[in-house]
């Protein structure tokens, strides 16, 4: 008896394990939305410090390096997982470089001191100008790290958490700025990932916030636990349906995906300009809709000036839902076998049609969600001239992030900051934000041709580098 009981034994434990972990990681989740605030307070402080972090994390690493082998260990830890990112680094370190070039020789005190031929008075102006400069967009996107100190001392207070709130904005907008370039990202790396270029996440970005916004003040009578998530989805589904529309095109006829979603891109421009121009003009002139009801508003962490919303945690659960997707799932697996060569993977008896299309839906499905965070968690309605060129940085995003999940929220929040700091280098230093703009630009050609920063810092071509060429090259002239 004992004997034949064992093996029902054997095969309960695994069970009794998932259960467990899955109590656990409930758990987990639970606390952290109760303490959600006081979480993402801690991380604004954390962005804001990141100098201090950074070292108490190296001092950490020293520290596990001891008992683990020593230097040999933290070396090969270090070569293992930040090997990858020195090409992608020294790409936006060159941009920044290019950039402050670009702004000091076309600064107009610098011009009329080079006229008179005071070179030494010039470059000194330049630099100074320079870092005036930088330190107002790098205080605009992370804040600054002397203030949060002071105000980390005022708490408690009689004003209780409104100095830190002041000082923690810059990490606020941030991460703000961050949460349609995380969707947008994941949009362009999964097509990447299934061999296809869906350059349409302007278009499926509006879509998305036109039908999340739509949604929010049409379904009355709704609870917020109802009405906010089905706005969300119904925004997602919208564009990933208008996706599919270049993936089965792609699939039936062999168009290829950048004209399609190219094309995709004006219809909604001008279906849009016509419905907030028209039907959904809520005031007359204003080419606007109307607001949407509170019961679809995302809600926020903190207080004002911090405008930190959901959004960021659900691009966050959306960055690991598609890393388990693509790396642990079968339809993963197909979608990157696909992408790969599609030809192998219809010989071994996959479907290429479909997967072009459920790629294609996913992509734009993720856009969408994006367009529908912004319109519920920022704006509340949507306008006439709503496109924000989220859709087309999220190219450099993918590149960036080398289509993987991790990557492309690194990336996001890397441009969040670029972007949420060049307000407050206008209004500082009077610099146009279009020198944002350039670096990032920058930063597309450096990571797209890789080569021009390895001959720059006579860098050896690492395995595993190669930017997926063959999503740009396949299909043209087919």
């Amino acid at each position: 008896m004992a004997d034949e009981a064992s093996p029902s034994k054997v095969t309960q434990q695994p069970s009794n394990r998932r259960w467990l972990r899955l109590a656990i990681v409930a758990i987990l989740v639970a606390a952290a939305v109760l303490l959600s605030k006081w979480l993402v307070l801690a991380l604004l402080v954390v962005l804001g410090l990141w100098p201090l972090a950074l070292l108490a994390g190296l001092l950490l690493l020293i520290v596990v390096s001891i008992f683990k082998g020593g230097w040999p260990w933290l070396k090969g830890w270090l070569g293992n997982r930040l090997g990858g990112l020195l090409v992608p680094a020294l790409a936006v370190f060159t941009a920044l470089l290019i950039g402050g070039l670009i702004l000091m020789l076309t600064d107009q005190d610098v011009l009329l001191l080079l006229g008179d031929g005071q070179i030494g008075d010039a470059l000194s102006v330049a630099i100074k100008n320079l870092g005036r400069a930088y330190g107002a967009l790098y205080e605009g996107a992370l804040g600054s790290p002397a203030k949060i100190v002071e105000a980390l001392g005022q708490v408690g207070g009689e004003d209780g958490l409104r100095p830190l709130l002041r000082v923690v904005r810059g990490p606020s907008d941030t991460l703000v700025q961050s949460v349609p370039y995380i969707f947008a990202g994941l949009a362009v790396a999964l097509g990447f990932r299934a061999g296809l270029f869906n350059i349409g996440g302007e278009g499926q970005i509006g879509i998305g916030w036109l039908v999340a916004v739509v949604a929010g003040f049409s379904f009355a009578n709704l609870p917020a636990f109802i009405h906010l998530p089905l706005s969300i989805l119904l925004g997602a589904i919208a564009a990933g349906l208008y996706a599919s529309i270049a993936g089965i095109l792609k699939a039936r006829t062999g168009a290829h995906e950048v004209i399609t979603t190219i094309m995709l891109n004006y219809v909604v421009y001008r279906l849009s300009e016509w419905l907030l121009c028209g039907p959904l003009e809520f005031t007359q002139g204003t080419c606007r809709t109307r607001d949407t009801l509170e019961t679809a508003f995302l809600p926020r962490f903190l207080d004002h000036p911090v405008t930190v919303h959901w959004g960021f945690v659900l691009a966050l659960v959306a960055a690991v839902a598609v890393g388990w997707f693509l790396f642990r799932t079968k339809w993963g697996f197909e979608l990157r076998t696909v992408g790969a060569n599609p030809n192998a993977a219809r010989y071994s008896g996959m479907s290429v049609g479909k997967t072009f299309t459920l790629a294609m839906f996913l992509s734009g499905g993720l856009a969408g969600m994006g367009g529908a965070v912004q319109g519920l968690g920022i704006t509340h309605n949507i306008a006439l001239g709503f496109q924000s060129g989220y859709g087309f940085d999220a190219i450099a995003l993918a590149l960036l992030g080398k289509s993987h999940p991790a990557g492309v929220v690194a990336a996001s929040l890397l441009f969040g900051m670029l972007r949420a700091g060049a307000a407050r280098m206008q209004s500082v230093a009077s610099v146009p934000t279009e020198i944002v703009q350039i670096v990032q630009a920058l930063v597309i050609v450096f990571i797209a041709a890789p080569a021009i920063i390895q001959a720059l810092y006579r860098l050896r071509e690492m395995r595993g580098e190669a930017v997926p060429t063959a999503v740009f090259t396949r299909g043209w002239g087919k």
